[in-house]
């Protein structure tokens, strides 16, 4: 990571709205040099809007935008994208059919002398590991190498940041996961600070430093993959990042809470009275198989995933919790089996109206 101190992306309280409808609301991120971040949310939360904000293809509504210490976009500014200094990889590549791809990813570097074109692309092509193909055109290379490409194109001008919008969706599943982490080896090793969307979590995961989630063109939680998973803020977060059930729980003593799955123990809000209701997020992981437990609970339905089955359970408190559990114990709906609790964070939420834990 860069040595400077000042972000390379600052969005400060930036709102955009289509027909009167906000689409982003006072969203504020900032991306030091060399991390990648990420927007992570359904379609239609806003994600795609913010990236395009960014590029300067909308204007803000209010807000600011800041690009390397410069202030690109703002009430009564916006800089054309052409001098923005951004690389842009789209989600359909947007590759020329008729170009080699010497030559496509030659495109953006008008202007800065043949030599040192040269050396450029050659440069990006190395990076991304498509040499030997840069006489070949786009058809005849595979959808990855197209991804690479696109990618080696947007970095071959030296972007003070690069957006990415679904860069990997076009993909099949296995090539999806592979490229992710290529990617993400590719602008760590060229130092790039680059901001993606996707929707798919496993993706952000893989790829990003810094995730935000969204939703209703807001951002729930900005930060690392690992707080999200395990800190998250909100039971909004909590549910749309990993898996998991939400469980009542009574706070019984100092560090203390009595659940459906018994007596557990763990940092709590001290700030909460004893005999105060909560919800508790119960991961997969969290809920361990034994058959030798006293604690059973019934399988509701299983999720076969080769290597483990994600066991849907219902304990006898009426709570449904969740268990990740080796394919070799196999059991169908209706059985009970034995569980042993395995919490080691206790997330908990206030216990509001409507939540059913009350």
């Amino acid at each position: 990571m860069s040595g400077t101190n000042s972000p390379i992306l600052e969005l400060n309280a930036i709102s955009q709205a289509y027909d009167n409808q906000l689409v982003v609301k006072d969203l504020s991120l900032t991306l030091e040099a060399g991390e990648i971040g990420c927007l992570l949310g359904a379609s239609g939360c806003g994600k795609t809007t913010v990236l395009r904000t960014i590029a300067g293809f909308e204007p803000l509504l209010q807000g600011e935008i800041q690009i390397a210490g410069e202030v690109v976009s703002c009430s009564g500014k916006m800089l054309s994208p052409a001098k923005r200094r951004i690389g842009m990889v789209f989600q359909d590549y947007a590759l020329f059919p008729h170009l080699t791809i010497f030559d496509n990813v030659a495109f953006g570097l008008r202007g800065i002398g043949r030599v040192e074109s040269l050396r450029r692309v050659n440069e990006a092509l190395e990076l991304v590991g498509l040499y030997a193909e840069h006489k070949k055109y786009p058809h005849e290379i595979s959808g990855g190498q197209q991804q690479r490409v696109a990618l080696a194109r947007a970095l071959a001008p030296r972007p003070a940041l690069l957006l990415m919008d679904e860069p990997f969706s076009n993909l099949d599943v296995s090539l999806r996961e592979r490229l992710s982490m290529e990617v993400r080896d590719i602008l760590k090793e060229n130092g790039t600070t680059a901001l993606f969307v996707t929707h798919n979590q496993y993706e952000a995961f893989a790829v990003a430093d810094r995730i935000g989630v969204m939703a209703g063109g807001e951002i729930l939680q900005w930060d690392s993959a690992h707080n999200l998973y395990h800190q998250p803020v909100s039971p909004r977060v909590a549910r749309f990042v990993g898996e998991g059930e939400l469980i009542a729980g009574v706070i019984s003593a100092a560090g203390e809470l009595t659940t459906g799955l018994g007596l557990l123990r763990g940092n709590l809000d001290d700030t909460r009275p004893i005999g105060s209701t909560v919800q508790l997020l119960v991961r997969p992981e969290d809920v361990v198989h034994n058959d030798e437990s006293l604690l059973k609970a019934e399988v509701l339905r299983r999720n076969f995933r080769g290597a483990s089955i994600l066991y849907h359970l219902l304990l006898q408190s009426g709570d449904r919790v969740q268990a990740l559990v080796p394919s070799h114990c196999d059991h169908q709906p209706g059985e009970k089996i034995g569980i042993l609790p395995d919490v080691r964070h206790l997330v908990t939420f206030p216990c509001l109206p409507g939540d059913g834990c009350s």
